[in-house]
């Protein structure tokens, strides 16, 4: 099975240059709640993910807010309107209480796009089990969640060794729950209920490290508030559908990759795109958001 590759063009044209017209709310205003007393660092590299990509506002309501606003003091720590979710990344289901369990399935059954990653994919398949429609989420699972998410749907949890049989699989997965799916690897891909599917390739291995998966994320978020804003002033609704929320997945897969090869470059002490390349950290990724977000709007 074969899916169409994303482009830095097909990137651009899913962002938008801010203008005089645009204030934080058409700009996109994130709501992250994610991190845990295990996991504060998670909750600091997804909000600078969602920064770093040009959100008009982050809104933090998880349990990390200190370590959130010493790193990142223009995010505000309190409820209000959002246009988009992140929630999971840094989150143990294990240990997770009633409360919060609460608060996430709130979340979920709130309309809004909600990326779930990580410590909220457990929840997906018991709300979507026998549900009819398309909820407005976006999975971020690397492999072995993937096969954890489709265990619990009643789908074969086996990892495929190939790009097609991810490609299939990922498409199966997305039309059993009504979700969007980006299946994190080399090669991302990402896969819409409508039959719609992507792939995003990576242009570094150096990505493959602890906390790059949260700024991916928070980089999601951003781009999903961003167009659910944009449409909303256009439309005067904020809905985005199957075909619009992969586009949005994709382009932030699109964005986290260039941005982790740009900070490696970086790291190595030449120009991006250049030889050799450098170890890079998660907050590396997040810094050179900026610079990969200039190169897709420079592609339209």
């Amino acid at each position: 099975m074969s899916a169409t590759p994303w482009t830095a063009e097909l990137a651009g044209g899913t962002l938008h240059r801010p203008d005089g017209t645009d204030d934080k709310y058409t700009r996109g205003v994130v709501g992250v709640h994610t991190g845990s007393d295990a996991y504060p660092g998670a909750a600091v590299l997804g909000v600078s993910g969602a920064a770093r990509t040009g959100a008009g506002m982050v809104r933090y309501t998880g349990p990390a807010r200190d370590a959130v606003l010493r790193q990142r003091p223009e995010t505000v720590a309190a409820e209000g309107r959002v246009q988009a979710w992140v929630i999971g990344s840094g989150t143990d289901p294990s240990s997770r209480s009633d409360a919060e369990t609460d608060t996430l399935r709130g979340i979920l059954s709130g309309g809004l796009p909600v990326v779930v990653d990580a410590g909220a994919l457990d929840l997906v398949p018991v709300l979507r089990s026998g549900a009819a429609g398309e909820a407005p989420w976006i999975v971020t699972p690397h492999a072995r969640e993937l096969a954890r998410l489709r265990t619990a749907a009643g789908l074969d949890p086996a990892i495929p060794a190939d790009l097609a049989g991810r490609i299939a699989q990922a498409t199966e997965t997305a039309a059993a729950l009504g979700v969007v799916v980006l299946s994190k690897g080399a090669d991302t891909v990402v896969a819409e209920p409508g039959g719609m599917a992507v792939t995003v390739a990576a242009p570094t291995s150096w990505l493959a490290s602890a906390g790059t998966g949260d700024v991916l994320a928070g980089c999601l978020g951003a781009v999903t508030a961003g167009v659910a804003g944009r449409r909303g002033r256009a439309t005067g609704s904020e809905h985005l559908d199957g075909a619009r929320l992969l586009a949005c997945a994709a382009t932030a897969a699109w964005l986290h990759g260039h941005a982790g090869a740009a900070a490696s470059a970086r790291l190595a002490g030449h120009a991006a795109d250049g030889a050799p390349d450098a170890p890079i950290l998660a907050l590396d990724v997040a810094d050179a958001l900026p610079w990969a977000v200039a190169r897709a709007l420079a592609a339209v």
